[in-house]
């Protein structure tokens, strides 16, 4: 069984949730709702307003993303 592709995108957070929610404006000004992947809660990655971060998306639900990487 083949794996989905997901997409990779950059985004700036506009506020941050509870739960390690946050939501992440998109370069075409799209919001979505984003959460802290594995590896970031294993480091200890803080994330605040006005981070930039990489999010990967799945193609199927474009409304919600993973952070992977703090830039």
């Amino acid at each position: 069984m083949a794996l989905e592709k997901s997409l990779q995108l950059e985004g700036l957070i506009t506020s941050v949730l509870a739960g390690t929610m946050f939501r992440v404006r998109l370069a075409n000004d799209h919001i979505v709702l984003a959460h802290i992947s594995g590896r970031m809660r294993k480091r200890f990655i803080r994330l605040t307003v006005g981070d930039r971060v990489k999010l990967e998306m799945s193609p199927y639900d474009v409304d919600k993303a993973r952070i992977v990487y703090r830039l």
